[in-house]
Parts: structure tokens; sequence; C-alpha cells
């Protein structure tokens, strides 16, 4: 594979005519889109943009942006790291076992860029803006920031658009609240960690020093937690007025949940990394909760 242009080649997987099936190229992109996380995040921001006020035509919009975004995200990754893929000897990667080949993903990945950007704009400049910066964040990871000690940041600007995409495409663009970016982006760090655990020793043998291989399994187990225990309480104590009986209690149960995956964490590699997605469930619903709140004035107004 080469990083100038498209990679040669194409794949073994070909019907009795030298063809690949559309069925089995469909089925190869969907697993190669990274699924679960296209999912979760496009259906986080499309409830966002639902809890914020936004019509039902400006949701639609919502979604399709993010959909297109996140998918284009996933196909890259899996077309970069398809090498790295093999060497690690990880299983279930469409382009790293063959079912794909590196251009099928590609092409997927950069007609997925080019229909996010219409998309995006049609919520607004700002907004669409917002989003591109964003998914060009992530695409910088893909291309090359995972392996860098700033890792994390793709994940933090990726993450902190969103609440800022949604914000800006209200009636009068108003600028998205402080918080809400600042503990969506604390979301997204939590989830590159969360998300790199399983990895490291595959990614370190493969010459992938991000920030999280840099620490350790160990540091990255126990530091999971941290960056979302810090959206939770940014989301029960920022916004104006004293929390409500809701809020502190949802700030107890997150720190009850971190503190018992690290406890039982001795005992299951797996409770931690347990422990933190309950914990960033707890923000993501304290987040879509704060409905309208999440913006601001516009500048001058």
């Amino acid at each position: 594979m080469t990083t100038s242009g498209l990679p040669r080649g194409d794949g073994p997987h070909r019907d009795a005519e030298g063809r690949r099936t559309p069925r089995e190229t469909l089925w190869g992109l969907l697993r190669a889109c990274h699924p679960g996380p296209t999912a979760a995040v496009t259906a986080l921001t499309t409830a966002l943009a639902v809890a914020s006020g936004r019509d039902a035509a400006g949701c639609a919009l919502v979604a399709a942006a993010v959909l297109a975004g996140q998918l284009s995200i996933g196909w890259c990754n899996d077309a970069v790291d398809a090498g790295r893929d093999r060497a690690a000897g990880r299983t279930g990667k469409p382009v790293a076992d063959g079912t794909l080949g590196p251009r099928t993903v590609w092409t997927a990945a950069l007609v997925a860029l080019a229909v996010c950007v219409p998309l995006s704009l049609a919520s607004g400049a700002a907004a669409g803006t917002a989003h591109l910066t964003g998914v060009a964040a992530a695409w910088a990871y893909d291309l090359g920031l995972k392996a860098t000690r700033i890792s994390w940041a793709p994940y933090a600007v990726g993450f902190g658009s969103l609440p800022a995409f949604v914000a800006l495409g209200l009636p009068g663009s108003p600028w998205p609240v402080w918080w809400a970016v600042l503990a969506a982006a604390l979301l997204g760090c939590g989830a590159h960690l969360a998300n790199v655990l399983p990895d490291i020793p595959g990614d370190l043998a493969t010459g992938v020093r991000g920030w999280p291989q840099r620490l350790g399994s160990g540091r990255v187990r126990a530091l999971v937690p941290v960056p979302l225990l810090a959206a939770v309480c940014l989301l029960v104590l920022a916004p104006p007025g004293p929390p409500g009986a809701a809020g502190w209690a949802a700030l107890a149960g997150a720190c009850a949940l971190a503190g018992a995956g690290l406890s039982l964490g001795r005992r299951s590699p797996r409770a931690p990394f347990a422990a933190a997605v309950a914990v960033a469930g707890v923000a993501v619903l304290l987040l879509l909760a704060q409905g309208t709140s999440i913006t601001a004035l516009p500048p001058g107004s």
C-alpha cells in the first residue's frame, strides 16, 4: 500500500467470472467502517440535535452529515492500517484478511468524504465548518497522528466539534457553551484511551507509539475513567444554577462505577473498560439532558 495514491491490487475474493460480488463488497464495507462507533456517534449527535430543538429536516441533515463523516473516517482507518493489522494478526478486518482490496475501501472513504462536505454545509457555513474540522482531525489521526504523542488531540477536536455542529446549525447560529464542547472533548479523550487499550501490544509490535502506547496498558487502564469523570463533573457543575438531585446522583453513580472498575480490575482485565463505558453513558445522558442549554448567544447579540 502506498500513501501517495490509491493502493494497487483489489484482493483475491472474486465470483466465478473473476469479480467480487456486490453482496460481498457491501458486507465487507459494512464491517470495515467500524460499525459500532459509527452508529454510536451518529445516534448521539442526532439525539443531541433533537434535544436542542432542531426541526425534523435539520435533524435528518445532522444524521446524514455525521454518518457520512464517520463512514469516511472508518474506511480511511482500515485502508491505512491494513498492513499493520495483518502484521498484528487482527481478525475481522476486511482489508487485512483480503475480503476487500485497499482500492475499494479508499474509494468508499473518498466518496463518503465528498458527500460529507455538502451535507455538513447544508446546516450553514459555521456549522458545516465546525463539523468538517472534526472530520479533518479524524482523518489526520488515521493518516499519521495516531502514532504521535498528540494522538489524543484529533479525538478531542472531533468529539468537541459535534455539539458545536448542532448548536451553530440552529436559527441565528448561536455559539455552543464552552462546557458542552469541553465535556465532549473529554469524552473523546476517554474514547481514545478505551479504544486503543486492547490493541496496545500489537501497536507497539508494529511501531505505533501514540499517547496510550507510550503510557502502557497498566497506566491506560487506570487512566480511562479520568477524562470521562471530568466530563461528568463539567456537565453537572458547569451549567447555570445549582445542580439538582438527579445531577448529584449521576455524579455519585459515575464515581462509584469508576471506583468499582479500578477495584475489580485486579481480578478481571475487562472490568475497567466496562466501567469506563458505563461512565461514558452517564456523561452522554447528561449532555442530552441539557438540550437547549448547549447554546449561547452569538457574538454581538
